[in-house]
């Protein structure tokens, strides 16, 4: 890539990384309940089944930003990340480093109290991650 693109590029991850680190620590009216307990959800699919059952009282609207949000968010990351790094073009090695990174903030959003540790939350980001490398590597051929 060229050098310009390639700082561009960083400058959007960047801000982008950090625009997603509020909304995930501090955004939506997210206040730390240090009293409470840990919460975390460590089966596969439970959340999203969750989501799925119409009779379960969650509005359409909440089902919606969990769903899709999860997933959307991380969509720029599949992106910018192969621009940036160059040893991320592999989407197994941009599928390790986004699985290390997203468990590093699910767990600090666990343990700072401000949300919970998801395994379903980390499935969908990755999917993200996927999309955006899809995306990516369609815009490449064009």
């Amino acid at each position: 890539m060229k050098q310009p693109r390639r700082i561009w590029a960083r400058l959007l991850l960047f801000f982008y990384a950090g625009t997603v680190i509020y909304w995930m620590f501090i955004g939506f009216g997210r206040t730390p309940d240090p009293e409470g307990p840990l919460q975390y959800n460590l089966e596969p699919l439970r959340t999203i089944k969750l989501y799925f059952n119409l009779d379960n009282g969650v509005s359409y609207g909440y089902r919606l930003v969990n769903l899709l949000g999860n997933v959307a968010v991380f969509v720029p990351f599949g992106f910018l990340l192969p621009l940036v790094r160059g040893r991320l073009r592999s989407i197994v090695r941009l599928t390790l480093y986004s699985v290390l990174w997203i468990l590093l903030l699910e767990c600090l959003q666990m343990l700072l109290h401000v949300g919970s540790f998801d395994i379903d939350d980390l499935l969908l980001n990755l999917l993200g991650v996927w999309i955006g490398y899809a995306l990516l590597g369609f815009a490449k051929r064009k």
